[in-house]
């Protein structure tokens, strides 16, 4: 129901309700009934059921199933006692999607627990009886009580207030807190920002103290409707899923032709079907890295627990890797760049020079501080031990200044007791009050610097243009200007109103005010600009505050153009595609305004990661590539359309942490080098073996085996890897970049031939070449050597995948991990080898001294070729 054009006694009518009584309980538990939870509707939670089956349509997935059916049959119809095979192949699905649904369901418990941390209490009078609930529980018709700090929890109309002022950025994006006004006229039409009887859901309360109604809650207030339209927002793919799945396409493809040219070289050589079927399937096994998919998600979740560490919790883990390619950070203002702390910067007592706040102050400088302290209605409060100053912006900064330079407010006060006010009127946008002093009374007028009413003619003329000249300059740097003046009395004017009080006053000064930025924001910002990554601010703030500020941190530079709500709303949707990299700054914009940002630089192939915390922010949050939302300041509605949530609201944590998904990609990546080396190399040993007439020189549940042991325990240990030192110096990674980009494609090929020769090699020497009289040359002897040498080299292979740096120069233990685990693939595979009961399962034989020695020569070759190979790459100044 629209209250805009009510009067407050019908409201009260309507919702049947009582201005002093507030409902009793039998209305509340109707209502409840009737409206529902305070709460807004959230997405659907996907099933148990459901994830599991998104996670078994994986490509890679689909193979390993398909493998397990035709593993399984052969297995029951061939040898039903020795079902290994199968068993081996479903239990690395289940395990993959364990794991990764595991980890979803660790990161949507964070942000529960995050959500409950910031859940909102709100005092009602209830039965005659004033009390603290729980938001949640509020009802239309509630009778709400508000005081300066408290959360607004639901949308009310007031029906009394004392200087109330709220800060609804949440809702609108405007910074500055909006004054209200119970007996407003409001048109039916009338935008949010301009409902001034009305305080709304997510807004905060600066100043004064309210009696209101709650006339709608949950998603019928202003910020649920802005809520609803996330539903028309879809968010779309992220790169990393893009690369794998497309990965998962080429393997597929590969593994497919494989078989099939496989089955048709053992069906022209005579082989029985069931062999040739089962060889088919021994290939389909070879082509696919089956710890892929866990070593990614492990991967991934590393990530999570590392940003964790960085203030920041991710909710949908490929979004850890989406952050590394991240090209365009659109932030926003008030919070994340700046303190959302209004500072005084700059102060200029008349009649000497304006100085700096952080200077020290004379006597002239330290009463004009007072006077803007005694005319000012913030206070300082004692909450838990700490000392908070609570009340309008503007006003906490002046008195947060004077308690920094060692003159404590309620000393002032006591000093120089208030007698009379004449309350902040936004039409005047001045405020006046009187105070007893020594030998007197002493008015004090604080407000707008050119409503001051002072007469400069009447000092000098020379003195006016210099006081126009030093605000002007305050102004430049979009400096919030507030002017003060003054008047003294012998006796107690028996006028007080605000003619006399504010008639012939004196001059005093002025300060100027701003929202400064985080040191650390300058920092982020310029290493944000070295790792190739443009950041652009998007803010509901003014255009000359929000310039300022971007050139303080390095956001806006020369050549830059800052670009209002209005004005983008005159550019069709392919101008502002084309024209976008131009702006720097978007000021005054609206929510639809920022999804069309957002939309215009992914049409440019950019990465977008945004942040926000309003309700406004939320459908650009989800439009983004990565939506980042404020854990501190931030709507549940935002953070629960973002795909990351920062706990300390910082810019800085931003780019930490696409520092740690470039880390995170770049291990991904070194994942795939080393798994598909080892994958690839199997198809060609297989392939070749069959062409040549010799056999298979190892079975598939050896190569299921080595997938698994050789390569996915020490693959594990890949998510630990440590971060390039150069990696923010780097470019982002391009949109449409293949995985196998930047010399992937050459350097797994060139080890892929590397893994076959040797293979093969030791495969012909132990079935065809007799080195030991006590064991003579076998087939089941060259398998075994096959199966040793695959292995080891795979494992040893992982420390060519480490770092594009020699592993002499990085050290074998600098990952931990990763050298334990390889040692222990190693000592696995060597006691599968030695032990009779497990050689059997395997189909390995024992072998001669001389063969394990030609096994550990031709194993460590891979190694040595391959830091040859970045040795000569350093040589000429080609990556490798």
């Amino acid at each position: 129901m629209d209250f805009k054009t009510k009067q407050i006694k019908s409201i009260i009518k309507t919702l049947k309700s009582d201005e002093k009584n507030g409902l009793t309980s039998q209305q509340v538990e109707q209502k409840k009934k009737e409206f529902g939870a305070n709460q807004f509707t959230e997405e659907e939670r996907i099933s148990l059921f459901k994830k599991i089956l998104n996670h078994l349509k994986e490509v890679t997935v689909i193979i390993l199933i398909i493998a397990g059916i035709i593993s399984t049959y052969i297995a029951i119809t061939q040898h039903p006692s020795d079902l290994s095979e199968p068993i081996v192949i479903f239990a690395i699905i289940a395990l993959n999607v364990f794991i990764a649904i595991r980890q979803e369901g660790n990161a949507e418990a964070a942000l529960e627990s995050l959500k409950s941390l910031s859940a909102p209490k709100a005092r009602v009078i209830r039965d005659n009886q004033t009390e603290e609930i729980d938001a949640v529980d509020l009802v239309p018709g509630d009778i709400l009580l508000l005081e300066a700090g408290d959360m607004v929890p639901a949308d009310a109309r007031m029906i009394s207030s004392s200087n109330l002022q709220t800060e609804e950025s949440a809702l609108t994006g405007e910074s500055l807190p909006i004054e209200k006004d119970e007996n407003a006229v409001v048109d039916e039409d009338a935008p949010v920002g301009d409902v001034f009887h009305t305080v709304f859901s997510g807004s905060l309360v600066t100043n004064g103290r309210a009696k209101t109604i709650i006339t709608a809650t949950g998603m019928d207030t202003e910020m649920g409707a802005v809520a609803s339209l996330l539903n028309n927002t879809k968010q779309g793919r992220t790169p990393l899923q893009d690369r794998m799945n497309k990965l998962g396409k080429q393997l597929s493809i590969i593994a497919v032709l494989a078989g099939v040219l496989i089955f048709i070289l053992n069906f022209f050589q005579g082989e029985d079907f069931i062999t040739t079927l089962m060889t088919a399937v021994t290939l389909a096994v070879a082509a696919v890295p089956e710890t892929l998919p866990v070593i990614v998600t492990i991967s991934l979740a590393f990530g999570v627990q590392n940003m964790v560490k960085r203030n920041a919790i991710i909710r949908t883990i490929p979004s850890v890797e989406t952050l590394g390619s991240a090209s365009v950070i659109a932030s926003d203002k008030t919070g994340t760049l700046t303190q959302n702390k209004m500072t005084i910067q700059k102060l200029w007592a008349f009649p000497h020079p304006p100085i700096d706040a952080t200077a020290e102050f004379g006597e002239d400088e330290k009463m004009l501080l007072k006077m803007m302290s005694l005319a000012s209605n913030a206070t300082v409060e004692d909450r838990d031990g700490e000392e908070v100053i609570a009340g309008d912006p503007t006003e906490s900064a002046i008195i947060r200044l004077l308690q920094e330079k060692g003159m404590p407010k309620k000393e002032l006060e006591k000093e120089y007791p208030r007698v009379h006010e004449i309350p902040f009127d936004s039409e005047r946008k001045l405020m006046t009050t009187v105070h007893k002093t020594e030998d007197g009374y002493i008015s004090i007028t604080k407000g707008a610097f050119d409503r001051i009413p002072v007469h400069f003619s009447s000092i000098t003329d020379e003195v006016g243009t210099r006081a126009h000249e030093i605000h002007d300059s305050f102004a430049q740097d979009a400096l919030r200007v507030i002017g003060v003046g003054y008047k003294k009395y012998d006796d107690l004017p028996k006028d007080l109103s605000v003619e006399e009080l504010e008639k012939d006053i004196l001059f005093a000064g002025i300060v100027g005010m701003i929202d400064p930025p985080r040191e650390e924001s300058r920092d982020a910002v310029k290493e944000a600009k070295a790792a190739g990554i443009k950041t652009i601010m998007i803010t509901g703030d003014h255009a000359v505050t929000a310039t300022a500020i971007a050139k303080q941190i390095g956001i806006f530079e020369p050549g830059d153009k800052t670009i209002t709500g209005a004005e983008l709303s005159k550019l069709s949707d392919e101008e502002l595609k084309g024209n976008v990299r131009d702006f720097s700054v978007y000021a005054r914009v609206s929510p639809e305004d920022k999804i069309r940002i957002v939309k215009a630089w992914q049409a440019n192939d950019e990465i977008v990661a945004m942040t926000g915390d309003g309700v406004n922010d939320a459908p650009a949050l989800k439009a983004a590539d990565v939506g980042t939302a404020m854990g501190i300041a931030g709507t549940e509605v935002a953070k629960n359309a973002a795909d990351m949530v920062l706990t300390d609201d910082n810019f800085a944590t931003i780019v930490h942490t696409v520092e740690e998904g470039r880390r995170v990609y770049e291990n991904i990546k070194k994942t795939v080098y080393f798994l598909l080396a080892c994958n690839i190399s199997e198809i060609f040993i297989m392939l070749l073996a069959v062409l040549f007439g010799w056999g298979l020189p190892v079975v598939s549940i050896q190569l299921l085996f080595i997938n698994v042991v050789a390569d996915g325990i020490p693959g594990f240990g890949l998510s630990r890897e440590k971060a390039d030192p150069t990696l923010m110096e780097q470019k982002p990674t391009k949109k449409g970049e293949s995985i196998f980009a930047r010399g992937m494609t050459r350097n797994i090929a060139i080890v892929a031939t590397i893994f076959t020769i040797i293979t093969l090699l030791g495969f012909y020497i132990g079935s065809s070449v007799t080195v030991d009289a006590t064991i003579g040359a076998s087939h089941e002897v060259g398998q075994t050597m096959a199966f040793l040498i695959l292995g080891w080299s795979s494992v040893i292979h992982i420390f060519n995948a480490r770092s594009k740096e020699s592993i002499f120069k990085i050290g074998f233990l600098s990952n931990p991990t990763v050298f334990w685990t390889s040692l222990l693939s190693i000592s696995i595979l060597t006691i599968v080898a030695l032990v009779p009961f497990l050689a059997n399962i395997f189909f390995l034989v024992p072998m001669s001294l001389t063969h394990w020695i030609i096994v550990v020569v031709l194993s460590i070759l891979p190694l040595i070729f391959v830091e040859i190979q970045k040795l000569v790459f350093k040589k000429i100044g080609k990556a490798f």
